[in-house]
């Protein structure tokens, strides 16, 4: 494989691209208008725009960004994570064109991308199920009668897609018919497709998943777990590996169904498979397959020494892994935080501008893959992260450490950003002493927690700012403004400090 195609944007685009080059292999990236100077463009050996900037009319264009690949002599196609990475069709129709689409097979990602199915796939394997369905519900009553026979709460669940998206914890039977209306509404809205299932509530969850590797020889082998429970709207915002609270044996239980769960699947390609773990019971339940590479990847890559994106690319070659599974060893630990444009004190919501400043954190143990430059836009029209804060230490303290000191060091200004709320998480008693679960945010933190902050550093900069402006006269109005922003701003890490 010469020539690759990566048909993403943003951090993961310049992260394949960077193993890409490691590699020998020229890259091709595609764009969308509103990307012309997005680093992504500028790394690659190619560039193509693809379309205007929503994604239905550029990085969504299958068939476009097939032809732009034949006819730059393109051998393989990356899909990367999100856009067309899980599309069964776009697999296939890569393949028939005589590419090779470096993932799975689309009857896996077929398979995988339906909860009902991935559940009935791995039903002979004897993996571990949340008590509820296994078909899609034919309407309230059938869900009434289940809710009943398996006690309440539980959980209305879309059988595609994810992202907390068609999902209803319902407490009581007379709520029972409205919320199964809602999720079929809003499942039938984002996918597509309105099938919803019921799962019992486990009150007390941890979001644990395994990473699995799978050759075109029949060899299957897992890269042990990420701990991801801490989510907003059911989204991951921090995650580690290993995770604080499984036992080796546990943890080998894990792996030996996650390679189960592949193999269901006739799976090839890195994957992940997710689990439910109830921290009071010690149980756990296999959730779904996510047939691509993850956004939390880097944990495992540090833990592990593991080219996640590599192996991909070796894979899609036809080669056999050359890693043993009693080779692996987890090595010290690591922590991503998700550093989103969005805005914790208003509920998360996208925080669209200008990196009026950007200056990522540097050190040993501190690994950042982001897709943004100073100066650029964060868009409107695509998921807001503006990169991925990884930290490793010899230990989880280690870890903890350094990723505080990162988040100091991270200078970005013109938008709010979800840096304060990993300072808060990695702070936090219960994220330390690791007795927490996937109701984090919900139980602990509050946006007035960070008003308060916030109010404060405001204070401290219009002080600021009328003492220059006294001092200096309005021949230095200009320059007190700019001092004002960047004062403001260092006080804030020196408090978190």
């Amino acid at each position: 494989m010469k020539k690759i195609l990566v048909a993403n944007r943003g951090e993961i685009a310049v992260r394949i691209m960077r193993t890409c080059r490691e590699m020998g292999i020229k890259t091709v990236a595609i764009y969308s208008e509103v990307d012309r100077n997005a680093p992504h463009v500028r790394y690659a050996d190619q560039a193509v725009c693809v379309g205007p900037a929503p994604s239905k009319e550029s990085y969504l264009l299958g068939d476009k960004i097939i032809q732009i690949a034949k006819e730059l002599d393109v051998d393989g196609i990356h899909p990367g994570y999100g856009f067309l990475s899980e599309n069964a069709d776009f697999s296939k129709a890569v393949t028939e064109a005589g590419l090779t689409f470096i993932g799975p097979r689309p009857k896996a990602i077929r398979m995988m991308g339906s909860k009902l199915a991935a559940k009935e796939a791995v039903k002979a394997y004897n993996i571990p199920m949340v008590p509820g369905t296994a078909h899609a519900l034919e309407d309230a009553e059938e869900a009434i009668e289940v809710a009943n026979r398996i006690g309440y709460p539980i959980l209305i669940k879309a059988s595609a897609g994810g992202g907390g998206k068609g999902m209803r914890i319902v407490e009581r039977e007379e709520d029972v018919r409205e919320q199964m209306q809602r999720a079929v509404s809003e499942a039938q809205s984002a996918f597509g497709d309105g099938a919803v299932f019921i799962e019992k509530y486990v009150g007390s969850p941890r979001h644990i998943e395994i990473q699995v590797l799978a050759d075109t020889h029949g060899n299957i082998i897992h890269l042990f777990e990420r701990e991801c429970s801490v989510q907003r709207r059911h989204q991951k915002v921090v995650e580690e590996a290993p995770s604080i609270v499984l036992s080796e044996e546990l943890r080998a239980e894990m792996g030996r169904c996650a390679v189960d769960v592949a193999r269901a699947c006739d799976y090839v390609g890195a994957g992940t498979v997710e689990f439910l773990f109830d921290d009071k019971s010690r149980e756990f339940y296999f959730l779904e397959m996510n047939t691509r590479l993850q956004v939390e990847h880097p944990v495992t890559e540090l833990v592990t020494g593991v080219d996640l994106v590599r192996q991909q690319v070796l894979i899609a070659r036809g080669e056999e892994l050359a890693i043993q599974q009693e080779e692996l060893k987890i090595q010290g630990h690591s922590i991503e935080l998700r550093v989103y444009a969005e805005d914790p004190t208003n509920n998360f919501l996208p925080s669209i501008g200008n990196l009026v400043n950007y200056s990522p954190p540097k050190g040993v143990g501190v690994r950042v893959d982001d897709g943004y430059k100073e100066g650029m836009d964060i868009p409107i029209y695509y998921d807001p992260m503006i990169a991925k804060l990884i930290t490793y230490g010899a230990d989880r303290t280690e870890a903890i450490a350094r990723m505080l000191r990162a988040i100091q060091d991270y200078h970005i200004d013109g938008v709010a950003t979800t840096l304060d709320f990993g300072r808060f998480t990695l702070e936090h008693e219960a994220f330390v002493s690791g007795k927490f679960d996937t109701h984090f945010v919900k139980n602990y933190f509050s946006p007035e927690l960070l008003k308060q902050d916030n109010e404060t550093e405001a204070t401290i900069a219009a002080e600021l700012a009328a003492y220059l402006m006294a001092k200096g006269g309005k021949a230095q109005a200009a320059d007190a403004s700019a001092q004002v922003v960047q004062k403001a701003s260092n006080w804030k890490r020196r408090k978190f400090s």
